[in-house]
């Protein structure tokens, strides 16, 4: 991390100098493009090879500067404002402001999403010199950081002079956009200020053409995929995450409103299609789905797949009973029926409307699944005082979406990822995680991000272990007046790990998180924190939140039993540990 960088600024507390020139800068057409594409907010640490930089997004209008603790929260931050706005961004300064970033950046590439990292670098004079420069590893060669970023993102732009930086930095910032993935733009550290020619006060804005169907390829696959599912008896539908990439939400839920199937979500599809749906039967996660769920998906006849990842975790370990000779699976620009044929150039949300156009309507499975549903149980009561479980926990905080106006819904990876699948989202409320990279700390930075983006509560359950690594930028939640609740689940280590292998090395050293959070207040901002070992007071607490601190950045501490878990995790976990230990094939 920037050493002198930690803790960020606010763009209203110190004036900045920038050059009074009427000729138009690189600094300023930066900023201006970032306005452009959707972005106000960039997440930046201060740093002095970016400092000129960052006066130019500052003195943008449309555009705020927000200073986090760090660069990796930096990141993680402009990842949650992506998931929100549809591109984020952040500004770090040279190599050690951009490897510390860079394992956000690998979870927004993971995660499909266009997020723009922006690295102050080198004064220009200094390239091919020869010269060793601080903030890097000691050699003559300034390419360490850029080699690092290309396996990382779909695009990088050296701006070390200005007689291309308009078309790399345009090049760069469209090509996120149009291959939701991350870029990297390095401008050298003499040139923001600079005027040149091809630069406009107000550029023109972007058109970025959309991808278009090969309708040969579209109406093929269309007729294939009918044939195919007109000979089921029971087909079912599933979302997967890749329905945000494609932009194919509203398609999915016309065709799942036409086709009458039974519609599941995939875990990391939680939150892109609407929960209320009339024939909406939970999330599809093999031995760990919703009740019922696996048994009507694993037993359709014909089941379609719209933006699927299948990895290890999101199959538990490899060991979901479904069949490719049964599947059509839909990705953003390709369609492949069962064990063949595959159709290329078949844009995703052309092929759902398209689909749900023709499709015969089929309630089969939805039919079966309403003879085999059988209601949950209620959980038993608790006695006055007894220890706070976890599903009770989940279960006020069921009660309390559903009844307050709450923006979305963010789970850090570990038990949060299995408790958060079950609750029912009201309609307009997202669900957020990170189950491709499943990088520990990601909701801190994340919920930053998520809550500057769309400026509405948002509520985040986040474990113990997770909450050390990323903890400074709840700092910067109160900067920026947010009125996030956070739900701190203190269970003493690693638990998701634990039902992985267990070790000494997942038991953590316990914070007085309550304490840390009111010193990160420091009578700064509006905050309310609190711990709770028991259903009163978890009752009690959530509400206040939604009460008297409706108006605050609201952290809760729930002390639970270091054994206290899901269900689904013991059971996930044992599954993903078989998946971990198997023995290398025989030579």
């Amino acid at each position: 991390m920037e050493s002198n960088g930690g803790g960020g600024g606010s763009p209203k507390e110190a004036a900045v100098v920038v050059p009074s020139s009427g000729d138009a800068t690189l600094g300023g057409h930066l900023a201006r493009r970032l306005v452009q594409v959707g972005v106000s907010d960039v997440f930046a640490v201060p740093g002095d090879f970016n400092l000129t930089l960052l006066d130019h997004l500052i003195a943008e209008p449309g555009l705020r500067v927000v200073g986090c603790c760090n660069e990796l929260n930096a990141g993680y931050a402009a990842d949650g404002y992506a998931r929100a706005r549809g591109v984020g961004a952040c500004a770090v300064t040279f190599t050690v402001g951009g490897l510390s970033v860079l394992n956000a950046i690998g979870g927004a590439y993971s995660e499909n999403l266009p997020l723009i990292c922006i690295v102050g670098g080198p004064n220009s004079n200094d390239y091919g010199t020869n010269r060793i420069l601080h903030h890097t590893i000691g050699l003559p060669d300034f390419s360490q950081e850029l080699r690092c970023f290309q396996p990382l993102t779909c695009y990088q732009a050296v701006v070390n002079n200005l007689d291309d930086a308009h078309d790399q930095i345009d090049r760069a910032i469209s090509t996120a956009i149009r291959e939701s993935k991350p870029v990297y733009i390095s401008v050298s550290c003499n040139l923001p200020a600079v005027p040149h020619p091809t630069f406009s006060r107000d550029p023109v804005p972007y058109f970025l053409s959309p991808r278009l169907s090969n309708q040969a390829s579209l109406h093929a696959a269309l007729d294939a995929t009918l044939a195919f599912l007109d000979k089921a008896v029971k087909p079912v539908l599933v979302a997967g995450p890749k329905l945000r990439v494609a932009k194919a939400g509203g398609a999915f839920v016309d065709l799942a409103d036409a086709s009458g199937y039974a519609v599941a979500a995939m875990p990391s599809a939680k939150g892109l299609v609407p929960e209320t749906l009339p024939r909406f039967i939970g999330t599809y996660w093999g031995a760990v789905s919703t009740a019922f769920c696996a048994e009507i998906v694993e037993s359709a006849d014909a089941y379609l797949f719209a933006g699927p990842i299948f990895n290890d975790y999101s199959s538990v370990g490899y060991s979901c009973l479904l069949k490719k000779e049964k599947a059509v699976v839909v990705q953003p620009d390709r369609v492949t029926v069962g064990n063949g044929p595959a159709f290329g150039c078949v844009m995703m949300r052309d092929f759902l409307s398209e689909l749900a156009k023709r499709v015969r309507k089929n309630t089969t499975a939805f039919d079966n699944y309403k003879r085999i549903f059988v209601p949950e149980g209620q959980l038993p009561e608790c006695e006055a005082g007894e220890a706070l479980r976890v599903n009770v926990l989940f279960k006020h905080i069921q009660r309390m979406i559903g009844g307050a106006e709450i923006g979305a819904v963010m789970a850090e990876t570990g038990d949060s990822w299995f408790n958060c699948q079950k609750l029912r989202l009201p309609e307009g409320c997202g669900y957020e995680f990170q189950m491709q990279y499943g990088s520990i700390g990601w909701s801190v930075g994340a919920l930053l991000g998520y809550a500057q983006a769309v400026q509405k509560r948002v509520v985040a359950c986040i474990g113990d272990g997770s909450f050390q690594v990323t903890a400074q930028d709840v700092s910067t939640m109160l900067r920026c007046g947010q009125r996030s609740i956070i739900f701190l689940i203190n269970n003493g280590g690693y638990t998701i790990e634990v039902e992985i292998h267990d070790g000494p090395y997942n038991v953590i050293k316990n914070w007085d998180y309550v304490g840390l959070v009111n010193a990160i207040h420091n009578g700064e901002g509006r905050c309310w924190a609190t711990r709770v070992r028991c259903e009163e007071e978890l009752e009690a607490a959530i509400a206040t939140a939604t009460g008297d601190k409706a108006d605050s950045l609201c952290f809760i501490e729930v002390v639970a039993h270091k054994d206290d878990t899901s269900k689904e995790l013991l059971e996930w976990g044992s599954r993903v540990s078989a998946a971990n230990s198997r023995p290398p094939n025989p030579q």
